[in-house]
């Protein structure tokens, strides 16, 4: 009887190996970028005036470096979402859902690819992006300043449609000598740094609305790595 059961728990591990080996690999990483139209690193009085009246539009992007996503390689391209929510994003006194959503995929994607960057935005930003109301196809490209993302420099543009350009945050740009990291990143990342918004647009036309918001401390420049 002993043997019997040994037999049957090697073969039963030995199956769950085999199943493993087959499973499509999934590991990205690389940088995202993204700006709101609300200071992220502020002081409580700024943050506090701000909550609840702005902050409910965003646009975001993630430059995948290299990666597979479900077996599918994703080396060198890019995906970027804009989105319109109904109250501040990331305010936890109000609730910014429904949110809609445009996402737009890098255009040198093939097919295969397309339907692998949208499950990976999803994916990564979750609830930002159930509702997508379009999905667009355009040139993608996110530039890091000298390749680190400390120094907080950073480029996105997603064709005509979106664009998002960043600066370290410096000496200048603190006004009440109290500020701190008032929202966290929309999306995981691993490591990031808050930024001065040169440039925050959309000019889309799905989310009845278009914006350009450049000249706030409301952006961030990040990492990431995802292993599933």
């Amino acid at each position: 009887m002993r043997n019997v059961t040994l037999t049957i728990g090697t073969i039963l591990l030995s199956s769950s190996i085999v199943l493993g080996a087959n499973l499509p690999s999934t590991r990205v990483e690389g940088t995202y970028v993204e700006a709101r139209t609300a200071d992220v690193y502020t002081g409580a009085c700024f943050g506090n005036s701000e909550g609840g009246i702005v902050g409910d539009l965003a646009v975001f992007g993630w430059k995948i470096d290299r990666g597979t996503w479900e077996g599918v390689s994703l080396d060198g391209l890019g995906v970027v979402g804009a989105v319109k929510a109904s109250s501040t994003l990331g305010n936890i006194t109000t609730n910014a859902y429904p949110v809609k959503a445009v996402l737009i995929v890098d255009e040198r994607a093939d097919a295969e690819q397309r339907l692998a960057l949208k499950n990976f935005a999803q994916r990564m930003a979750g609830d930002l992006l159930q509702d997508i109301v379009k999905i667009e196809y355009r040139p993608i490209n996110l530039e890091v300043e000298n390749g680190n993302v400390h120094g907080a420099a950073a480029t996105l543009s997603a064709g005509e449609l979106a664009r998002v350009k960043t600066r370290a945050i410096n000496a200048g740009d603190h006004v009440c000598s109290n500020e701190e990291i008032w929202y966290q990143p929309l999306v995981k990342v691993d490591h990031a740094m808050p930024a001065y918004t040169l440039a925050h647009a959309y000019k889309g036309k799905d989310l009845n609305t278009v914006w350009s918001t450049p000249g706030q401390r409301s952006a961030f420049v990040a990492t990431f790595n995802y292993q599933n």
